[in-house]
């Protein structure tokens, strides 16, 4: 019966990494018609970082879960992969909700990466410049809703044409 679930469990993980490889072609392929016309935007830039941090992920967490599909529950490495890929999918959900919550403040676009490694968030904005006021709002917000301090915090703007 361990068995059985142990294969169960890597076939829809080989599913999920088939998936993932899918839509990163697709996407790379979207961007690199606009990169080879020598088009660069902020939505490609934008477009581009989302792709390339959901493939990353998906890779991570596929391992985790092959890792958690060959040991059992109360093993120390069980244990330890179980709480990484909840420490992952943790700073994913973060991401998503304070990247909704820049764009409420009026930006285009933005993307934001927490780090699982360290308290550490970047925060990039679609905008020609950024003044004390904006980053001071975005502080705030990501200082409510995180907790983080200053220091870990770098707000850049990246800004091409839409």
């Amino acid at each position: 019966m361990a068995n059985k679930k142990k294969i169960i469990g890597m076939a829809a993980l080989v599913g999920v990494l088939a998936i993932t490889a899918v839509c990163n072609f697709v996407l790379a392929t979207t961007d690199g018609e606009a990169a080879a016309n020598g088009e660069v935007t902020a939505s490609n830039y934008f477009t581009t970082y989302r792709a390339e941090r959901t493939a990353t992920r998906s890779e991570e967490l596929v391992q985790l879960d092959s890792v958690i599909a060959l040991y059992e529950e109360g093993e120390e490495k069980y244990e330890e992969a179980t709480q990484m890929k909840m420490e992952i999918v943790e700073a994913m959900e973060q991401e998503l909700v304070i990247e909704n919550m820049v764009r409420s403040l009026g930006f285009s676009d933005a993307v934001v990466s927490v780090s699982t490694q360290s308290e550490n968030v970047n925060v990039f904005i679609n905008s020609a410049e950024l003044n004390y006021d904006t980053a001071l709002s975005i502080y705030n917000m990501l200082k409510n809703e995180t907790g983080i301090v200053a220091g870990n915090v770098i707000i850049m703007p990246v800004y091409a044409e839409s």
